[in-house]
């Protein structure tokens, strides 16, 4: 140990900085005060032992370079750093040592040189949480509304319920930054915004969908907010009596150059829009400094003519209550033309793969935004309610010392203006319910307020065509949808979508030339409430899956706020214009279902994948306590595939009828000395080869010494609870004459293992076998070697098990005879012995089949020809009562009669190899090589069992004369305890011998699987 101690001493000593830690025997370690940017430095004491291996010499030296610490187990060791976590686009994760490297006796003796340390490329611009997340979110949650609606929409609905419609609004703002926060503070956020986030927590079903849809509408909002700033030149132009074209070509003229300016800027990168929006941030800020002063200053007599008298307690009163007026009157119709104006949480979100830290900044800005926005809006709504009358004249001359005869009612008469006439007729022009420009008219100096309308229309356009290129790049490089993946092409340091701009851009010149998008305008609001309905499920629905991996950082929130805030994005997307809804969730189901058609081989831990997890977990358990019951029975295969693409008849035979029924393993028994067993890329690439041919099926190596034992391991092993297997699936061994002999015995040995664990066997035969492994490699496939075995030759499939599957053969699957559709074939069941039903289900549920559905059923059983037609009656009426849909019942009444000699003759040649004469040896002799090997077959054994050999040869005359056509033929019978293994596989070699069609050899365990009772 000292010696030991004394190397790593000095390998430690060397290769980390000194610091203030010392170890001895007299004392206890010393550690050094954290210091920022990196850990705690260590130090021992320097030995005299000798100097240790030259690989830690190697890796003392590469540490230093590296600027890497090591662990105090070994310096091969890495320890805890986050670069070995690392997945993010566009960067190589650092690969820690692998288990195997670790465990090996000598870090070996090559040194590597590493090179000289690259200098670390010029990384791209980023924002912090007030330039990428606060600023942008404020900018686009201020917009025109804010300037030319909302004084408006308080002379309607009163301040009180202006309040309310501003608190439902940030409530569901609120709830839904509350569930972004925890989202995005799960772990790094990409590029992507709100597709990324309900993508990577509902999966790329919803989020596929909710991705283009929300791309698709911030492209709009562009569209509108630059036709709104386009409005406002255009009325300015008109109050001068100027003109382009006309009032309509005006807006479409201003609105394509307008947004044109703004493509250039994206264009420019991000940084020239970021420093553009903190200039439209503090025009805003002016403005709204500008109409404060405004409502403090003394009211001029041509501002009190339009109804602005400054603060007074008595229009206070008078606004605090709603005065519905026109058709828009009423509270959910001010609600759908506010609600809008609350959008614009998200913008931060959208852009966060150009932040600094989106886990900290997202939460932080956003809150932060709407916290700032909301005290705006309902600042400017109280006190423009405290300084406008709702109805005013414009005209100077209506003061009351003017008209001093005229009757004079209504709340300007205590100011000294009589307005009555025109609150009379509703022709009033001025006040807050008749004028959209009364924060002009307020504001201490009006062309502020325009420059600030600017501001607001611009900023929020440029956000837009900012963010909706963000969330369709990141759609096209995860590659869900067909054809877009073109789009996805990032430029610069950036990795700016400028292909994306451009179509964004293309987008909202179609919509700025149409010129009139009130109709459209409701179907944005409502893809925004989708948006924010499917946020906040994505954080329920993840919080409740108790997913270890849920872990957020910001946990200031509640899986039942974020389902109360679902269901009210819901409620109001149905309130504010329900056929705009329907639109909606039209879309996102007709994409939904394409996408779960499709279904995209991609795999992001979604929370759909836990709360399926937990449904299994939760439903197994449950079953596990209910007892079987025959009605319930379904064959649940254990398939000794092998690697299942070297048996594809195989796999593809069983899938046919447990697909969606029951349960299919395909066992792979590996037999090879290596007990490292299949590499995990071998495993993956095999299911992904099942998943290519949509077979579902579950795939288990295992490790053993020879196939009987592997077997046994899976029989025991496989499965979970009331999901284990009750039925074993094999391939027919067509090298049984060829193979070892000792392969022969532990091949039968395994059929008589699997009867004494009450399964089923099922085996199949094919004619030109099941192994396709020489066709493969007849094709040059480097993926495999040549291996010597022919078909369940399971001893030598250790040479290929090994091997990984090329890209060719997963993409070029090999089809095969059961990939086909059967045609009017038949399926002849031989049923000799009643084994519980199973020889008869297993044709049941082919014939439920597509590719099975119009084969016949024969069933054919022994009988006299005394009692023929009864045996025929009562077995019609045995299989009506199991409601099994049979087409014929036939009686053989001559399998009795001895075979055909040359028949009998080829059969005493097949086991003529494994014969042990009595002549040739002395009778002790023989029953010690009869112990020695088992397999042998003496002239004793042979002659008591020679009439069911000669049965066995005599049903394969009529299998053979009856089914020339079939589709499938169905026989096997039970092995004996005193009968050879060789004598046996003679046996199932002479019933399926000279059959052109599949045989498949059926056995139950002797229990019920069919019956006709109700209970």
């Amino acid at each position: 140990m000292g010696q030991r101690l004394s190397k790593r001493n000095q390998s430690l000593e060397e290769g980390l900085p000194q610091g203030r830690f010392s170890a001895s025997e007299e004392a206890p370690p010393q550690y050094s005060a954290y210091q920022q940017g990196g850990l705690p430095d260590v130090r021992f004491p320097r030995a005299d032992a000798p100097m240790g291996h030259a690989s830690n010499e190697c890796e003392r030296r590469d540490s230093k370079q590296e600027g890497v610490r090591v662990s105090i187990y070994r310096t091969l060791d890495a320890v805890p750093h986050l670069e070995y976590y690392d997945n993010a686009a566009g960067r190589t994760r650092r690969s820690r040592p692998s288990l195997e490297v670790l465990r090996k006796a000598s870090d070996g003796s090559t040194c590597k040189d590493e090179g000289a340390k690259k200098k670390k490329a010029a990384g791209p611009v980023r924002f912090g949480w007030v330039t990428g997340v606060m600023i942008r979110c404020m900018l686009n949650i201020w917009g025109v509304i804010l300037f030319l609606r909302l004084p408006w929409i308080t002379s309607q609905a009163g301040i009180l319920l202006t309040w309310l419609i501003i608190c439902i609004s940030v409530t569901v703002t609120s709830v839904t930054a509350l569930s972004v926060s925890a989202i995005a503070t799960n772990g790094r956020v990409s590029s992507g915004g709100t597709y990324f986030m309900i993508s990577r927590t509902l999966g790329p079903e919803l989020g596929g969908p909710i991705g283009l849809v929300f791309a698709f509408a911030n492209a709009l909002a562009s569209a509108l907010n630059t036709v709104g700033f386009a409005e406002t030149i255009r009325d300015l132009l008109l109050e001068y009596n100027l003109y382009i074209v006309d009032p309509l070509n005006d807006v479409r003229i201003i609105g394509v150059i307008t947004i044109t300016v703004l493509l250039l800027i994206s264009l420019a990168g991000m940084e020239w829009e970021s420093k553009a929006q903190i200039l439209f941030f503090i025009v805003l800020l002016v403005s709204f400094i500008n109409y404060f002063v405004g409502t403090v200053m003394p009211p001029t007599q041509e501002k009190q003519s339009t109804g602005f008298f400054s603060y007074r307690s008595e229009i206070l009163l008078n606004n605090l209550f709603p005065d519905w007026r026109g058709p828009e009157g009423g509270f959910f119709q001010l609600f759908a033309i506010f609600f809008p104006s609350a959008t614009g949480i998200l913008s931060g979100v959208n852009i966060c793969g150009d932040l600094k830290e989106p886990e900290t900044a997202i939460p932080k800005g956003t809150l932060m935004a709407i916290f700032y926005t909301t005290l705006s809006y309902l600042l400017i709504s109280a006190t423009v309610g405290a300084c406008v009358v709702r109805d005013a004249t414009g005209n100077i001359n209506d003061t009351l010392l003017s008209n001093s005869s005229e009757l004079c009612e209504g709340l300007g008469c205590s100011f000294g203006w009589n307005f009555t006439r025109c609150e009379d007729k509703g022709s009033c022009s001025f006040g807050l319910a008749n004028n959209y420009q009364v924060i002009n008219m307020v504001s201490g100096f009006g062309p502020l307020i325009y420059a600030g309308i600017f501001a607001a229309t611009l900023s929020s356009a440029l956000g837009f065509m900012v963010s909706a290129p963000k969330i369709f790049q990141c759609l096209c490089r995860d590659n869900i949808y067909p054809y877009i993946g073109f789009f996805g092409k990032g430029y610069g340091k950036n990795s700016e979508p400028l292909r994306a701009y451009i179509l964004a851009y293309l987008i909202a010149v179609c919509f700025i030339l149409i010129g009139q998008l009130n109709v459209i305008a409701p179907l944005i609001s409502n893809f925004f409430l989708c948006s924010y309905a499917l946020i906040n499920f994505s954080c329920f629905h993840v919080s409740i899956t108790n997913s270890p991996g849920w872990r957020p950082a910001f946990k200031y929130y509640s899986r039942w706020t974020s389902l109360f805030g679902a269901i009210i994005s819901v409620v109001l997307m149905f309130l504010l214009t329900w056929w705009a809804a329907l639109i909606s969730f039209g879309l996102i189901i007709f994409l939904f279902g394409y996408l779960a058609y499709k279904k995209p081989q991609v795999n992001w831990g979604s929370s759909v994948q836990a709360s399926t997890y937990n449904m299994a977990l939760s439903y197994s358990v449950s079953l596990s306590g209910v007892e079987d019951h025959i009605k319930n029975f379904r064959p649940q295969c254990l398939v000794l595939t092998g690697p299942p693409h070297l048996r594809p008849a195989l796999v593809d035979f069983v899938s046919s009828f447990t697909k969606n029924i029951s349960l299919m393993i395909c066992g792979n028994i590996l037999m090879s000395d290596d007990k490292s067993g299949l590499s995990q890329r071998t495993t993956a690439s095999l299911v992904k080869w099942l998943n290519q041919r949509k077979v579902r099926s579950f795939f288990a190596p295992i490790s053993a010494k020879g196939l009987r034992e592997g077997t046994c391991n899976l029989m025991q092993a496989s499965g979970l609870g009331k999901l284990k297997p009750n039925t074993l699936f094999m391939g027919f061994k067509m090298n049984w004459q060829q193979c070892s002999p000792h392969m022969l015995e532990d091949y039968i040995n395994t059929i008589n293992d699997t009867f004494d664990s009450n399964y089923g066997v099922c085996i199949l035969r094919m004619m030109d076998g099941l192994d396709i492994t020489e066709e493969m490699l007849s094709e040059d496939n480097p993926a495999f070697e040549a291996d010597e075995g022919t078909e369940a030759d399971h001893s030598n499939d250790s040479d290929r098990d090994s091997g990984h599957i090329s890209e060719k053969t997963q993409s070029d699957q090999i089809k095969t005879i059961f990939q086909n559709k059967q045609g009017k074939k038949t399926i002849d069941v031989y049923w000799i012995s009643d084994d519980g039903g199973l020889t008869l289900l297993v044709p049941y549920l082919l014939t439920r089949r597509k590719r099975w559905n119009r084969c016949k059923v024969r069933v054919f059983i022994v009988g006299e020809q005394q009692t023929m037609e009864k045996d025929r009656q009562e077995m019609v009426s045995l299989l009506q009562r199991f409601r099994l849909d049979v087409h014929e019942v036939i009686v053989m009444t001559d399998s009795d009669r001895p075979p055909i000699s040359k028949n009998m003759k080829r059969f005493e040649e097949n086991i003529a190899p494994f014969r042990l004469r009595d002549e040739d040896h002395e009778q002790g002799t023989i029953h010690e090589l009869k112990r020695l090997s088992p397999w042998k077959v003496s002239d004793k054994d042979l002659d008591a069992l020679r009439l069911k050999s000669e049965r066995k040869v005599r049903l394969n005359e009529i299998i053979r004369r009856n089914s020339k056509h079939a589709g499938l033929v169905i026989v096997l019978p039970v092995p004996q305890s005193d009968c050879p293994s060789s004598l046996y596989m003679a046996w199932l070699d002479a019933l399926t011998r000279g059959l052109y069609c599949p045989a498949l050899l059926i056995r139950g365990n002797q229990q019920n699987v069919l019956t006709f009772y109700c209970q």
